[in-house]
């Protein structure tokens, strides 16, 4: 299977050539880091690095690393290395509290960030001229103009509808033939039940990219069958410079393609920090090779995959493939001794016939011992047996929980909340 290309020569180079860049961008951003920041240079320093002595990727493990707590130390632009006067944008990370996340921009970064998101679009089987529907905000969160800049440099048709009123985005899709929805996989499982209750289809529709939240694969198979779309997971944050920054599926839906000429990608032990051996899970790690303002050198994503293959895909690109994300650190549950991820309850929840789509993970604390219920909306039939059975053999024990009647637990128009911690 052969493959649509937006930049055929980048996505297709040989091993040796991706290799033969990636050193080659790699020395140049850490000297210019190391000449033109503060907080590089005191870190290298520290490290008791000589940045001119760092030849290849060999070299990576004495660069050290850095994490999102860099970034909030560094707030608001302690880690910025080119002049104030050159940048042109700003975004910061959503959902967190404290001190942000913030990613700022020049000239050639958009330009960068608008190729990533460009060679998505077209991956996923987007032309010029095709309408494409985005759905995240258009603000500081950088999902929405992330979006908005691939798709002018692809050329595509924009319908910018941001986020919310879910009737109006569906008579929007219906109404200028859009052929891509993007957002959060959530989103579009409430857009599914209010086409429902509208009794609107959208025959137009062929393509989905969903980011900013991970999903099961069943969670994509149901929406594939429901809109009649090939749904597409595409990967990046703000430390990376936004959505697509960091790569997509292809259309053999075989693992993450990362921008290897953009990006150099590790897989660590979170405990050690020491490189694993592919195809087994860790830590993703992040060195950025042609981003300027803010350049990132082993950046410590709390994402956990695995490297699946190095060699040429089935739709003819050469880059590295990962597996779709397991989940992030942070988000591990422990209960009662045992550890899982909220993507294994929804892989487990939609197994069961009759399970919908809804459902919440709440965490709660009783007499100082943690317990998790999981509450999920069910057709007639399902009972709160069958659920805890069923979860009990993918977790390994048994948490309590409701089965509810359809359309009553809580919905966002946005990305949805999973996983709740009461007080």
């Amino acid at each position: 299977m052969k493959d649509y290309y937006f930049n055929v020569k980048a996505e297709t180079m040989s091993r040796d050539e991706i290799i033969y860049n990636q050193e080659k961008s790699l020395r140049r951003v850490v000297i210019n880091a190391y000449a033109n920041n503060d907080f590089y240079k005191a870190k290298f320093d520290k490290l008791g690095v000589n940045v001119r002595d760092i030849k290849g990727l060999e070299d990576l493990p004495k660069l050290g690393f850095i994490d999102k707590e860099d970034f909030r130390e560094q707030f608001p632009m302690g880690m910025l290395c080119v002049p104030k006067e050159d940048l042109r944008e700003i975004h910061m990370s959503s959902g967190s509290t404290g001190t942000p996340v913030a990613m700022v921009y020049n000239e050639h970064d958009l330009n960068q960030w608008a190729e990533c998101m460009a060679r998505c679009y077209t991956m996923a089987g987007l032309f010029e001229g095709d309408p494409v529907q985005i759905t995240p905000t258009f603000g500081m969160f950088n999902g929405g103009l992330g979006m908005f800049h691939g798709a002018r440099k692809a050329g595509l048709f924009i319908v910018p509808a941001s986020s919310g009123n879910t009737p109006r985005q569906i008579r929007l899709m219906r109404d200028f033939n859009v052929k891509c929805l993007t957002g959060v996989v959530s989103y579009t499982v409430r857009i599914m039940e209010v086409m429902d209750e509208m009794g609107i289809e959208l025959p137009n529709l062929k393509v989905g990219i969903f980011g900013a939240e991970s999903f099961s694969t069943l969670m994509r198979e149901r929406i594939e069958k429901r809109l009649g779309i090939d749904a597409f997971d595409i990967y990046g944050m703000t430390e990376t410079g936004g959505v697509g920054t960091t790569g997509m599926d292809c259309r053999d839906h075989s693992g993450i393609h990362i921008w290897e000429d953009q990006y150099i990608v590790e897989i660590i032990n979170p405990e050690t920090g020491e490189v694993v051996p592919d195809g087994e899970y860790g830590e993703v790690v992040f060195t950025s090779l042609h981003r300027e303002s803010i350049p990132i050198i082993r950046f410590k994503t709390g994402d956990l995959s695995r490297v699946i293959s190095r060699e040429p895909c089935a739709c003819g690109r050469t880059h590295t493939k990962i597996e779709q994300i397991r989940g992030r650190k942070d988000d591990m549950i422990i209960v009662k001794g045992v550890n899982f991820f909220p993507k294994q309850v929804e892989t487990a929840l939609l197994e069961i016939p009759g399970v919908l789509n809804e459902y919440q993970i709440i965490v709660f604390e009783k007499d100082g011992v943690r317990d998790v219920r999981i509450n999920v909306e069910a057709e007639d039939g399902v009972t709160g047996y069958i659920v805890e059975k069923k979860l009990k053999e993918t977790l390994g024990f048994s948490p309590k929980g409701d089965v509810f009647k359809p359309g009553t637990l809580p919905r966002r128009e946005g990305k949805a909340q999973r996983v709740i911690y009461e007080k």
